[in-house]
């Protein structure tokens, strides 16, 4: 279907564009975009728009788009470095070469190597990335060395001028942060305050995906939910440590905006780009070069993106009894379970006319954590059932035997016929499968996720602090999470005591059967009980739990 601002026929993702390209023994000429990609709608301007370069692409190539936030595994398989991802490939699906950007010059060059590429050496041109060649996982035993590893990672990476991992661009890595929290909490700290400063939008509330410099300045302006959730949620766990108002502020105006500008009237919507009439978009000039000025909203409610959204909400409300907050998340909750769960598969997202993939690792593990959260917070049973449910699913269908899970099922189109074990899709769902033993006292879902770490083990030493969170999984399978199993329900002061316990990686059971008015606090094989906020801190302090 041709599109009247790039002038370029795209066909959608999936078998037909594929045999259409068999068939004309023509490459594909992938195109990975997104709705808040401000460089993907430029190149849409600049470049598809050109008259020559597009009917060049559309008599030699066939063009796919597609949108990255709505087929993930496309993206994580096919992505260039950024984007827009300017990608070739045979009518398999193998790669033949890729770019991001690419403006008219730089395309035309392209078109024409790929071209005599494809003329010279055809389908034999194509390979296959590392990553999906079918290798087996490094595995190896999950030991306290791993924590220390990454905990030294922090130490190494570490950029002691302006704060965060790393001396390039800055991304936030919300994870990174809350592991840091436990082991290296200054830096944790100034982290999040680099990231108050530098990312947070103080005129409109949410946070900016990342910054170019390493200073933290030229930040990326667009705002995805997913991210936004991830760090209201370290900001929240920050205020956990320190009882600091400050960490406090930047939840809270983000949650304006998440209510504000993308809550659909049933859930949060995915994303939200430069807005006309902000500092950080120039209105006037897009519109003399013919583009629309509005902001760039996709408002579709994906089910990952929704379900960290809720547990950063009632991670928030946990430690503030934010009731505002509470109610999105329990109302983002509900469309997730209503709409995007059956009898426990996740689907992606559900549109008017088309509906995502399901069985995705990422959402399912979201998912799990986020009812499971549910439970511990506001003492939703059902919640739990959805948590188990979803789960199950995801063991039975995604791990391999005594190892990795998948990203998703295996299918025939392009390259999602290859097998891919994502470390941080592993890490996600190991956590929220701890959670989900410890408040259901069930070892499969502890030896699911201890599996599911040490199919990574072999390589440990050469896990770096972007997966921090690996540090985190480990460490909880070598010495115990602490649970606080409290014989009174969600809300009494026995339970907002426990909730406040400075250790953001612990579990919390309200309405659980303690004897009542009493909580009993367990680490590992030891264990304490208290009946007033203060005996349930000493106990936890006497278990050496924080």
């Amino acid at each position: 279907m041709a599109d009247d601002q790039t002038r370029v026929e795209w066909r959608r993702w999936g078998p037909d564009a594929f045999e259409e390209a068999r068939t004309a023994e023509k490459p594909v000429l992938l195109s990975l975009t997104a709705t808040w990609c401000d460089g993907c709608h430029e190149m849409d301007v600049e470049t598809y728009a050109e008259p020559r370069i597009a009917a060049n692409v559309n008599d030699g190539f066939v063009p796919v788009r597609v949108d990255v936030d709505r087929h993930p595994r496309v993206r994580e398989r096919y992505n260039m470095g950024g984007f827009p991802s300017t990608v070739f490939l045979t009518p398999s699906g193998d790669l033949l070469t890729g770019a991001t950007y690419l403006g008219p010059d730089g395309m035309r060059q392209v078109l024409e190597k790929v071209r005599d590429l494809w003329t010279e050496k055809g389908s034999e041109a194509g390979r296959i990335p590392r990553a999906l060649a079918g290798k087996p996982t490094p595995a190896g035993e999950v030991t306290a060395r791993i924590e220390e590893h990454l905990a030294g990672q922090l130490d190494d990476k570490y950029d002691h001028r302006f704060a965060g991992w790393g001396d390039g661009a800055k991304f936030p890595m919300p994870r990174t942060i809350e592991f840091a929290l436990k082991r290296a909490r200054e830096q944790g700290l100034e982290t999040l305050g680099a990231i108050r400063e530098s990312l947070f939008d103080d005129v409109e509330g949410g946070f900016f995906r990342y910054a170019d410099a390493p200073d933290w300045t030229d930040p990326h302006h667009e705002k995805l939910l997913d991210s936004n959730a991830a760090l209201c949620r370290a900001f929240a766990n920050g205020y956990l440590y320190t009882g600091d108002e400050e960490f406090l502020g930047p939840v809270r105006r983000t949650l304006d905006f998440l209510a504000e500008s993308l809550w659909n009237g049933a859930a949060f919507g995915g994303s939200l780009g430069p807005a006309e009439g902000s500092d950080y978009y120039d209105g006037d000039d897009a519109e003399a070069r013919g583009e629309e000025t509005g902001p760039r909203r996709d408002l579709t409610a994906y089910a990952g993106a929704n379900a960290l959204a809720a547990d950063a909400l009632l991670t928030f409300a946990a430690y503030t009894d934010d009731e505002r907050a509470t109610d999105y998340a329990r109302r983002a909750l509900d469309y997730v379970e209503s709409s995007l769960v059956e009898d426990g598969v996740v689907t992606h997202y559900r549109a008017s006319e088309e509906s995502g993939e399901s069985h995705l690792l990422e959402d399912h593990a979201r998912a799990v954590s986020a009812f499971v959260r549910a439970r511990q917070v506001v003492g939703d049973r059902d919640a739990l059932e959805t948590a188990r449910s979803v789960a199950d699913v995801a063991i039975d269908e995604l791990q391999e035997p005594g190892g990795a899970f998948l990203d998703g099922p295996v299918t025939d189109v392009g390259l999602l016929d290859k097998p891919l074990r994502p470390l941080d899709g592993n890490v996600e769902m190991a956590d929220a499968l701890l959670d989900l033993a410890a408040v259901t006292g069930e070892d499969r879902y502890e030896d699911a996720a201890h599996d599911a770490i040490a199919a990574f083990g072999g390589a440990w030493d050469r896990i770096g602090v972007q997966v921090a969170g690996y540090g985190s999984v480990a460490a909880r399978l070598t010495h115990s999470t602490l649970v606080v199993e409290v014989g009174a329900p969600a809300g009494s002061d026995l339970h907002r005591a426990a909730m406040r316990v400075a250790d953001h990686e612990k579990v919390v059971l309200p309405d659980a059967d303690a004897p009542e008015g009493e909580a009993v606090v367990r680490l590992g094989d030891e264990e304490a009980s208290a009946t007033t906020p203060d005996e349930l801190m000493a106990a936890v302090s006497d278990l050496g739990g924080v």
